[in-house]
């Protein structure tokens, strides 16, 4: 591994010269802004940023930092929860400008430029009646999180993000601008597909399409703690069952102190089912309300919504510049006693946003073979991610300790493997976990796309 020199004023005023974007330093008018991103747990300065506007800037930036031996970072929509989006010293080739969203309505396609957010891409394609699977936080963005593998709403009936998408426009560590797809360089296509950001700079990305919408039946069906445990026993073997057009996940909150909820539960934790139907209107209802019939809810608030409005719904909730942390596992059964240390580590819910969830896969996701993307955790029947969120820098410790704790008694009932884009800095380990079988196979090609490892201020992989 290379060691990454410094970037000296040179490099700036050369880059400054050959770009169309501006170079920021921490002189410019707008560093401070351009730094920031979701995760105010960061607080990183690097040396400059560079705004690209498009493909050309993207290869000039790449240039530099290759020729000058220059520590990178690529940031999108900055949306992580490691903060390797943005370097301490070093060059910062910022996309997030690069916002263009273009649908083709007649071939079922949308072409997105990697600085959109998910409520760009659903604001162009929802004016179609389509959609493609997105995150559940609108303001996530598309790039970092397809090349994870891209969970949310419509992953049980129509795949993960990768699976949806078609081919992408990429400016390698070599300065050089290609097409990956199942025809153009298909080792690099399948790299992409769940090997997050090892392998260049994506400046485009194809996706298929589906219908879906304007309205989808939708919302959250909020129990109190006490019925936690009989709700997660349903919910395991109910989704187990599901059709795919069904995705619920099972989340412990608490309660906001908003008017919507009676104020004896505020403050109060509680078992939230948030459900989407993505089929046909007609089998909706009758195939949510087994959920619904639980006991007596504190809300039901499961109604026909546009499917923007679903999108971001979780936004309120995830705002940025809190802190926030993550630990996650794939599970291989949510079993009696996985649900035991569950609720002993959520009755008492540290955080004023911290959230714990259960994501249930199969369908779709299932039914694509493990080694044919490099996404490898198909066949794990559910996840769980830990995510507390505060804003005292105060807290730091005992929130992150909690966590950990908590994902490490968890531990007997996973996998081994993690979602790539639920995990944070500090694991170990944590590239071999995220992906698996298909590491070795990565790392081959990485050798051949980034053999000095240029981009690797991310969750790398080494080139083999």
């Amino acid at each position: 591994m290379t060691d990454r020199a410094p970037m000296d004023d040179s490099m700036v005023m050369s880059l400054r010269e050959i770009l169309r974007g501006a170079v920021l330093t921490s002189v410019s008018h707008g560093y401070d802004e351009a730094r920031k991103i979701w995760n105010g747990r960061f607080d990183r300065r690097p040396t400059a940023i560079a705004r690209c506007t498009g493909s050309r800037d993207v290869i000039a930036a790449v240039n530099m930092a290759r020729q000058n031996h220059l520590l990178v970072s690529v940031r999108s929509g900055g949306h992580d929860y490691s903060g390797r989006s943005i370097c301490d010293g070093g060059l910062v080739i910022d996309v997030s400008a690069m916002r263009d969203v273009e649908v083709d309505a007649g071939s079922r396609t949308v072409r997105v430029q990697p600085g959109a957010r998910w409520r760009d891409v659903d604001k162009a394609t929802q004016v179609f009646g389509l959609a493609t699977t997105g995150g559940t936080v609108s303001t996530v963005g598309v790039a970092g999180f397809t090349l994870g593998g891209g969970s949310g709403h419509l992953v049980r009936k129509h795949g993960l993000a990768i699976d949806n998408l078609l081919s992408a426009e990429v400016v390698t560590a070599g300065g050089e601008l290609v097409v990956a797809s199942e025809r153009e360089n298909s080792d690099l296509f399948w790299a992409l597909r769940g090997g997050s950001g090892n392998f260049g700079v994506v400046t485009s990305f194809e996706f298929r399409l589906h219908e879906v919408g304007p309205e989808v039946l939708a919302g959250q069906i909020i129990y109190p703690f006490e019925q936690a445990a009989e709700v997660l026993s349903f919910y395991r073997t109910f989704m187990a069952e599901a059709p795919d057009e069904i995705q619920c996940y099972a989340f412990l909150i608490r309660i906001p102190p908003i008017d919507v909820f009676p104020e004896e539960f505020h403050g109060q934790v509680a078992i939230d089912l948030v459900v989407a139907h993505s089929g046909d209107p007609a089998d909706a209802d009758a195939a949510i309300a087994p959920l619904r019939s639980l006991g007596t809810p504190i809300l039901d608030g499961v109604a026909r919504q546009p499917y923007v409005e679903l999108q971001q719904a979780f936004d309120a909730g995830t705002p940025a510049g809190n802190r926030w942390y993550s630990k996650a596992h794939y599970l291989a059964e949510v079993s009696d006693e996985a649900i035991d240390t569950i609720l002993a580590h959520t009755a008492q819910l540290p955080g004023a946003f911290t959230m714990v969830y259960l994501d249930a896969q199969g369908g779709a996701v299932g039914r694509v073979d493990s080694a044919a993307t490099a996404f490898p955790h198909r066949k794990a029947p559910f996840a769980i991610h830990i995510f507390p969120g505060w804003t005292d820098p105060a807290d730091d410790d005992a929130m992150m300790d909690w966590a950990r704790t908590f994902h490490r008694e968890m531990a007997p009932h996973a996998t081994g493997g993690v979602y790539v884009n639920l995990l944070d800095g500090d694991e170990p380990d944590g590239s071999h976990s995220a992906y698996g079988e298909n590491y070795a196979r990565l790392a081959e090609i990485k050798q051949k796309y980034d053999p000095s490892n240029l981009f690797r201020n991310n969750q790398n992989v080494e080139p083999g």
